[in-house]
C-alpha cells in the first residue's frame, strides 16, 4: 500500500469531497437544465399566445362584401396600433390591396410575409415559424388563412412578434441560474469537505491514538529495556553477581509492566473503548490509603487531609495520585538527601509538595508533555495525571515553592 495511514485518510477525505460534490453537481445541472428549458418554453408560449390573440381577433374583423375586402373594423381596433404587428395579405388567393398594421415593431420583407400567407392558404391551416427581420432581429411569425362567406380562401393574416426581449430575458435567466449553480456547487464542495472531515474524524482520532500509544511505548520503554539488557549482559558475564542483580532485574520488569499498563489504560479510555466509572469518592480517604500503601523507599511522606468528596473514577484517581507521589519520591530530593514529600487534600484539591530542585519556570509549561522530562520529572507519569484531570473536568498545575521544591496541584470538581 502506498503512503502512510494518515496520507490514505487525507486522500479518502478528498475522494469523499469529490464524490459528494460531483453527485450534487450532477443533480444541480439536471435541475438547472430543466428550469432553463421551462423558462425558454414559457417565453415562446407567451409570445405564441400573443400572436394567436392578434390573428384570431383580426380574422374576425376582416369584412367581405360583394367581392370587396374591407378593413374598416381592423383600422378601428387598438391592435392595429400595437405590437405584435400584423399584415393581411392575399397570398395569391385573390387580388386586394394588402393591409399592414400602423406600427412597425420589426421591419420585415413583404415578400417573406406574403410567402407565409401563401403557405397558410395552400395547407389550409396555421403556419408558424422563426424568421429574421430586415435588421437581423429574430422574430416568431404566425399565419392564419382567411375564408370568404362562400368558404373559399381570400388571403391570410400574418402576425409578427419580436423575440429580442424574450431572448434577452431568457439569457439573463440562464446567466443567473448558471451563476447560482456555480456558487452553490462551490458551497457544496466546501460543505462536503467539512462533512467528509467529520466522517473520518473517528478513524483519524483512532489512528492518532494508535500513533501516540506506539510513540509513548517506544519512548518510555527504551530506558528500562536498555537497563534490563545491561543487567542481563552483566549477569551473563559475571555469574557470581547474578544473585545481587536479580532483584534489580525484577524491579525493572515490574516498572516496565506498570508503564505498559498505564499506556494501555490511557489509550483505551481516550479511544472510547472504556468509559469513566464515576461515583462519589472520599478523596481524603483515597489519598491517605495511596500514601500508606505506596512503597516510598525510605522517603518521608506526610498527609494532611480534610474530608472532601468528588465524583470520580477511583481507579484513575488512584493512578494519578500514585504517579504524582512516585514522581515526588523519585525526583523531589536534594542530592545526597532522602525525599521529603507532603500531601494535602482539601476542597477537591490534592497538593503534592517536595523538597527537590523544583521546576525551571521557562519549561514549566512543557512539564506535562508526554515526552518531556523537566527537572528530572517523568514525562509519561505527569502526562497521564494531566489526562486524568481533564477527563474529570479538573486541572493539573505546577509551580515552585518559595522555600524550594515543586508543588503539584490536582484539582477536581467537588460533589454536590
Amino acid at each position: 500500500m502506498n503512503g502512510s495511514a494518515a496520507d490514505r485518510l487525507r486522500r479518502l477525505r478528498w475522494v469523499l469531497t469529490a464524490l459528494f460534490t460531483t453527485m450534487n453537481a450532477i443533480g444541480l445541472i439536471v435541475l438547472a437544465w430543466i428550469v432553463i428549458d421551462e423558462d425558454a418554453s414559457r417565453g415562446i408560449a407567451e409570445t405564441t399566445a400573443s400572436l394567436d390573440r392578434v390573428t384570431a381577433a383580426v380574422s374576425r374583423q376582416v369584412g367581405y362584401d360583394g367581392g370587396v375586402v374591407s378593413f374598416a373594423l381592423v383600422n378601428s381596433d387598438e391592435l392595429n396600433n400595437g405590437c405584435p404587428q400584423f399584415a393581411i395579405l392575399p397570398g395569391g388567393a385573390q387580388t386586394f390591396r394588402p393591409h399592414f398594421s400602423n406600427r412597425t415593431c420589426v421591419p420585415m420583407d413583404t415578400g417573406v410575409l406574403n410567402g407565409l400567407a401563401a403557405d397558410a392558404i395552400r395547407t389550409g391551416g396555421l403556419v408558424e415559424g422563426y424568421q429574421q427581420g430586415t435588421d437581423g432581429r429574430s422574430v416568431l411569425v404566425r399565419a392564419q388563412p382567411l375564408l370568404n362567406p362562400s368558404g373559399k380562401y381570400l388571403g391570410a393574416v400574418v402576425a409578427v412578434a419580436d423575440l429580442t426581449g424574450t431572448q434577452s430575458a431568457h439569457t439573463r435567466f440562464v446567466l443567473l441560474v448558471v451563476g447560482g449553480c456555480v456558487l452553490l456547487i462551490a458551497v457544496l464542495g466546501f460543505a462536503g469537505h467539512l462533512l467528509s472531515g467529520r466522517s473520518i474524524r473517528p478513524a483519524a482520532a483512532a489512528l492518532q491514538e494508535q500513533e501516540v500509544l506506539l510513540a509513548e511505548t517506544a519512548h518510555d520503554l527504551r530506558s528500562p529495556v536498555a537497563a534490563l539488557r545491561a543487567l542481563a549482559e552483566t549477569a551473563q558475564a559475571n555469574p557470581d553477581q547474578r544473585a545481587a542483580l536479580l532483584p534489580r532485574t525484577v524491579q525493572l520488569a515490574s516498572d516496565m509492566g506498570s508503564i505498559i499498563d498505564s499506556l494501555l489504560v490511557r489509550a483505551r479510555l481516550a479511544a472510547g473503548v472504556e468509559q469513566l466509572h464515576l461515583q462519589p469518592v472520599w478523596l481524603d480517604q483515597l489519598v491517605t490509603d495511596i500514601a500508606e500503601s505506596t512503597h516510598t523507599g525510605g522517603a518521608q511522606v506526610t498527609v494532611t487531609a480534610a474530608p472532601t468528596k468528588v465524583n470520580a473514577d477511583p481507579t484513575l484517581i488512584r493512578r494519578a495520585v500514585g504517579n504524582l507521589l512516585d514522581n515526588a519520591v523519585r525526583y523531589g530530593r536534594q542530592p545526597g538527601a532522602e525525599a521529603i514529600v507532603h500531601i494535602t487534600v482539601y476542597g477537591g484539591t490534592v497538593t503534592v509538595a517536595d523538597h527537590g530542585p523544583g521546576i525551571d519556570p521557562s519549561t514549566a509549561a512543557d512539564a506535562f508533555d508526554r515526552f518531556s522530562s523537566t527537572g528530572g520529572s517523568s514525562g509519561l507519569g505527569l502526562s497521564i495525571v494531566r489526562w486524568v484531570a481533564q477527563a474529570h473536568g479538573g486541572v493539573l498545575s505546577v509551580y515552585n515553592a518559595d522555600e524550594g521544591g515543586a508543588i503539584f496541584e490536582l484539582r477536581f470538581p467537588q460533589a454536590a
